[in-house]
């Protein structure tokens, strides 16, 4: 696990949730359901209420499938008569029309500013879905209708008809039941291709698609202030000081007591995570500022750093353990860091020998 991820790990998963405070068990609301498919790129709402047309509708069905990175890839030619090259539905038409998953009509239209019904939709969603024309008889549309409610590819769209026109609320629950939903002799969700999961509840969880990289670390000095070092209004941040929640007007007063900070930020949750010398009980990381006094390896190998020795600005000494390759590397002979040097080393925690001398596992570090 490398630095990043042991502090989202320790804290991100608290925090990130109140961006979307809802529970595990709780269903999926539409605002849920909503973010989900805005996230994936399949389309950004606008209107709830407004009509989708048949060339919108093609660009949403092409945008949630694994054609959509070949888009950009198709030659500009279009396959229908009303459908201009330079339309900017023609590709997205051209390809959905190819796969079988939208027709045309007689004399080579496609009538893309003709609005789609649940019909169409539904024919759509099983083509994609990996069910054919073998699949069903009699009544080729009914039966689709009723395959289409069998897989719960209608939910939250009410006694909605077939004949019916799409909203764009219409479209969000169903590209959503259709992420969600299993296509044919296949045990994962349609919605892996995007990396998606069901949760405990079998629902998807906005919350798991969000950015929670955690950036950093970040030297935080009179010359490198935190307002400079954000990509956001510090006013709607979250800060936490060694593991506690503290106020904003707080930080100022700790920067002066300490003369420096280390800072680390996830730019979605606008949550600043800041580490002193001091440290914390509860989290069990903390700062050491210092010089280099020592780097260690073993006999068996004499390339690959484990161990460093920190003579602190507070003139204790700390013996310091690398946990990751990168850190070993970084103090290696080919990285950047010798004996010497100044550095700052953000650690997790601590072990102590027998003897009660402690070492400290590093996760991150700065050269001062």
């Amino acid at each position: 696990m490398n630095s990043k991820q042991l502090v989202s790990s320790i804290l991100i998963a608290a925090t990130a949730a109140s961006a979307y405070p809802m529970t595990a068990e709780a269903s999926a609301t539409y605002d849920m359901r909503e973010r989900v498919v805005e996230l994936t790129g399949i389309l950004n709402p606008t209107d709830g209420s407004r009509y989708i047309s048949r060339g919108e509708f093609a660009t949403m069905l092409v945008k949630a499938s694994e054609y959509r990175s070949t888009v950009s890839n198709v030659n500009a030619v279009s396959v229908f008569a009303d459908v201009p090259v330079d339309s900017s539905y023609a590709p997205y038409i051209r390809i959905a029309a190819r796969q079988g998953w939208m027709k045309g009509y007689l004399g080579g239209q496609f009538r893309p500013e003709e609005y789609v019904t649940l019909q169409d939709a539904a024919w759509a969603f099983l083509a994609i879905l990996g069910y054919t024309n073998d699949d069903f008889t009699g009544d080729q549309n009914g039966s689709r209708i009723a395959m289409f409610n069998y897989l719960e590819l209608n939910e939250e769209l009410g006694n909605m008809g077939a004949s019916e026109i799409l909203t764009e609320d219409n479209c969000i629950n169903l590209f959503y039941n259709l992420l969600k939903t299993e296509p044919k002799d296949s045990s994962t969700i349609y919605g892996s291709i995007f990396d998606l999961t069901l949760s405990s509840d079998d629902e998807i969880s906005p919350l798991e698609m969000l950015d929670t990289t955690v950036k950093g670390p970040y030297l935080v000095n009179k010359r490198n202030t935190m307002s400079s070092q954000l990509p956001f209004d510090m006013d709607e941040a979250s800060f936490f000081l060694d593991g506690e929640a503290v106020s904003r007007s707080s930080i100022r007063s700790i920067q002066d007591e300490y003369g420096y900070l280390v800072m680390y930020y996830n730019a979605t949750s606008k949550t600043v995570w800041i580490y002193t010398e001091e440290g914390s009980d509860t989290t069990g990381n903390r700062v050491i500022s210092g010089e280099v006094t020592n780097i260690y390896y073993t006999s068996s190998d004499v390339m690959t750093p484990t161990s460093i020795t920190i003579t602190g600005d507070d003139g204790e000494t700390y013996e310091c353990e690398l946990t990751t390759s990168d850190l070993q590397f970084a103090f290696s002979i080919y990285g950047t860091v010798e004996v010497g040097d100044d550095v700052i080393v953000v650690c997790s925690g601590s072990t102590e020998s027998e003897d009660g001398d402690t070492t400290y596992r590093v996760t991150d570090f700065l050269e001062d």
